[in-house]
C-alpha cells in the first residue's frame, strides 16, 4: 500500500490510473479505523480498480468545546486495518497541506444542514463539506464510499457533490454493528466499561420505531415518543433528539405518507461519548 502525504503526489497518482482505463474510490475516513471503515474499502475494492483510503482528522468539523485534541488516533494500526483490507492507497496529509495559511473557502449546503446534527453542532457540516469537496479535489475519484451511520452527512455531501457537479458517484454502505447492535465507531473507546453495556439502547429504541411504523404507525410523534420511551429507560443518558423524518429531505411532516421511506435518528451523550445512530425503514413494494 503507498503511503502519500501531499495533493500534488495524490493527483499524479490518481491521474495514472484514471489514463489507464481504471476507476478510482475513495473511503473518507478521521482514522482510528474500525471493522466499519474496513468493509468500505473492501466494498470499494470489489467495484473499482484502485481504492484510495483517506486518513485526515479534519479541525474545521469541530467545534470549540469538541474532541478534536483527543480525538483516538494511531497511524500505525490505521496503516495495517486499511491494507489488510485491500486499500491501494493511503492519502494521510498534514493539516498545512489540506489549510495553507491563506485557506478562506468554506462550502455550506443550506437547508438540509440545518437541523439535527447541524443545529447541535453549529457549523459541523460546513466543514464535513469543505474536507470532503478538498479530498475530493486531491484525490479525483470516480466514486466515494460512506457509512450510513452518519447518516445527514451522507444527504449534506450527496447535495454537495451534485450542486456542484463534481462528478463523484456518492455510495453509501449499511452501518456495521457490535453483537449487542451498538453503531462502530472511532469513538466508542471513550465509553467506560460499564457504560458500554448500556450504550446498545440506541439501537433498541430503533428497532422499536421500525416495528411501530411496520405495524401501521405513521403518526412523527408517536414514533417519536416509542424511542424516547425506550432510552429513557438508562437514566444517564443524555438525549439531544430522537426524530423520525422524511429519508431523502429529513422533513417532518405530522402523518407521513404510507409507502414514503422514513429515517429514525438519534443522537445522546453516555459519559464522555456522543453517540449518534439510524435506521432507515421503506415499506415493502
Amino acid at each position: 500500500m503507498r503511503i502519500i502525504r501531499t495533493v500534488a503526489e495524490m493527483q499524479q497518482y490518481s491521474e495514472e490510473h484514471r489514463k489507464a482505463g481504471r476507476r478510482v474510490a475513495v473511503i473518507p475516513t478521521m482514522g482510528y479505523l474500525h471493522e466499519g471503515h474496513a468493509s468500505l474499502i473492501q466494498q470499494a475494492r470489489k467495484n473499482a480498480d484502485i481504492a484510495v483510503t483517506t486518513l485526515f482528522v479534519n479541525k474545521l468539523q469541530f467545534g470549540a468545546n469538541e474532541d478534536f485534541s483527543r480525538y483516538p488516533r494511531d497511524f500505525v494500526r490505521d496503516c495495517t486495518i486499511a491494507e489488510e483490507a485491500g486499500s491501494d492507497a493511503l492519502f494521510a496529509p498534514e493539516n498545512g497541506e489540506m489549510y495553507t495559511e491563506t485557506f478562506s473557502t468554506v462550502i455550506t449546503v443550506r437547508g438540509i444542514s440545518d437541523k439535527f446534527e447541524g443545529a447541535f453542532r453549529r457549523g459541523h457540516f460546513d466543514g464535513v463539506a469543505t474536507i470532503v469537496a478538498k479530498l475530493f479535489g486531491a484525490v479525483r475519484p470516480h466514486e466515494a464510499y460512506f457509512g450510513q451511520k452518519d447518516y445527514q452527512q451522507t444527504l449534506v455531501i450527496r447535495r454537495m457533490t451534485a450542486d456542484l457537479n463534481l462528478g463523484v458517484n456518492i455510495i453509501v454502505c449499511p452501518t456495521l454493528r457490535e453483537a449487542d447492535g451498538l453503531a462502530m465507531s472511532s469513538r466508542n473507546v471513550y465509553l467506560a466499561p460499564e457504560e458500554r453495556g448500556k450504550a446498545s439502547v440506541l439501537h433498541r429504541a430503533l428497532q422499536t420505531a421500525s416495528l411501530l411504523v411496520q405495524s401501521g404507525e405513521i403518526r412523527r410523534q408517536e414514533i417519536n415518543f416509542s424511542m424516547l420511551e425506550v432510552l429513557r429507560t438508562v437514566g444517564e443518558l443524555q438525549i439531544d433528539y430522537a426524530c423520525a423524518a422524511q429519508a431523502d429531505t429529513l422533513e417532518e411532516p405530522e402523518v407521513f405518507e404510507e409507502t414514503e421511506p422514513i429515517v429514525f435518528l438519534i443522537a445522546a451523550r453516555l459519559g464522555a461519548a456522543r453517540l449518534i445512530d439510524n435506521e432507515v425503514w421503506q415499506a415493502v413494494k
